[in-house]
């Protein structure tokens, strides 16, 4: 599948949601899990401005991955993000986004550093 790195450095990031393990089935509540690592997945939501646009993005990342205090406002970095496009059909209704992962997602809360992300 293809993957898109995304280049973070003149975007400004804020978490706008806190960090909250994907789910993988939710009719059983089973969580989501690295294919490779075996490492649990979470989902956080930052504020993504850049090009004069602002998105909340939703980004999964190993819970491994997430690191500092990362509660809504706080500037974050995120490190190896990707976007991968999707598609799928669904009781014969097509849908199709962007996913967004990363390797991790640190807070810069406490690092002095300005609030652009690396």
């Amino acid at each position: 599948m293809r993957q898109i790195p995304v280049d973070t450095s003149a975007a400004t990031v804020m978490v706008a949601k806190t960090p909250q393990p994907k789910v993988r089935d939710r009719r059983t509540g089973e969580i989501a899990t690295d294919a490779e690592t075996g490492a649990k997945l979470m989902t956080v939501d930052v504020m993504f401005a850049a090009n004069d646009e602002v998105e909340i993005l939703s980004v999964t990342v190993p819970e491994t991955g997430i690191s500092g205090d990362l509660t809504m406002g706080t500037p974050a970095a995120l490190t190896g993000l990707i976007a991968r496009p999707w598609e799928n059909e669904f009781n014969g209704q097509k849908r199709h986004g962007i996913a967004f992962r990363a390797v991790a997602v640190t807070s810069l809360a406490n690092t002095g550093t300005a609030s652009k992300a690396a």
